[in-house]
């Protein structure tokens, strides 16, 4: 299947909501300002937040005021541009190598899971991959990493539960110099920003990957579940108090009509998405297309 096709399958429910409600709405009625008014709160119903939602729509009827579109249907090839501007202008992220990538983020999220789909995604671009079990807080989260170690026949790097996550690290990256590995994949525990001692941790883990990898490419990827639509955004924000985040990776996209999430996060806080979970096989975890997510989206 093509990664459009996936995104386009993956954003059924999205576009079911998005798109179905804007074509309703723009079938019949004149440009005026009830229309941009219903056309606000679709946006803000479709999870793409109040003030994203109020920015796009202001663009949108300065746009067809400059262009003296008088049909409404007009108006959603322009609602299409701007979004797909929007994304264009927004920051992109090549993944360099030897590369580093923590991954972070809050319980039951999918961050294990997410590791795993990635140490095959990597593996499948010819990259050699080395795990880090470094949530040593949850009881039998190595276990479970282990269990993606042997299904994608990767290296991990583990201690006994309660050790500490940082020493983990260090180990994981002592491997991954002597062994030459092109990607270090490190679990960490999840975490609410109200646990700060565990998000202490995360400064320490980042302090260790500089210090003892300096010239390894470090990538901190926040993993948000697309379910809890805006609450991803708080998410982020908590986060970002503790850690430098560098992209997100976007689980359950395809569980959701809560899609929408992805514009106010390019939108809001300049940060690529980087992946996208597409379904729940290990092959359902994709490089983020933002023209393949716009067109799915309308």
């Amino acid at each position: 299947m093509g990664l459009f096709k996936k995104i386009g399958n993956a954003l059924k429910k999205t576009k079911d909501a998005f798109s179905r409600k804007i074509d309703a709405l723009l079938s019949h009625g004149e440009v005026d300002d009830e229309l941009f008014d219903d056309l606000t709160d679709i946006l803000i119903s479709c999870d793409i937040g109040v003030n994203t939602s109020l920015e796009i729509v202001e663009e949108l009827r300065d746009e067809c005021h400059k262009r003296k579109i008088r049909k409404a249907e007009d108006v959603k090839a322009v609602l299409k541009e701007i979004i797909t501007n929007l994304f264009e202008n927004a920051p992109k992220i090549e993944i360099e190598y030897p590369a580093i990538i923590t991954i972070i983020g809050v319980n039951g999220v999918g961050k294990t899971t997410t590791i795993g789909k990635l140490a095959n995604y990597f593996k499948g671009q010819k990259k050699s991959v080395t795990l880090v079990a470094g949530d040593t807080f949850r009881a039998a989260a190595s276990a479970q990493l282990n269990q993606w170690a042997e299904r994608t026949k990767t290296r991990i790097i583990k201690q006994a539960e309660g050790a500490d996550a940082a020493a983990v690290v260090f180990d994981g990256i002592a491997s991954a110099k002597a062994n030459g590995t092109d990607v270090l994949l490190v679990d960490t525990a999840g975490r609410l920003h109200t646990k700060t001692n565990l998000m202490a941790e995360l400064q320490k883990i980042e302090k260790i990957i500089n210090r003892e990898y300096p010239d390894a490419h470090k990538y901190n990827f926040i993993v948000l579940d697309a379910t809890t639509g805006q609450n991803a955004l708080v998410q982020i924000n908590a986060f970002a108090e503790y850690a430098n985040i560098n992209g997100i990776i976007l689980t359950k996209l395809d569980g959701t009509a809560k899609g929408g999430v992805v514009v106010a996060i390019e939108k809001e806080y300049k940060l690529p998405v980087v992946f996208v979970g597409t379904g729940e096989t290990i092959d359902d975890l994709d490089m983020f297309d933002s023209k393949d997510f716009v067109d799915g989206l309308f």
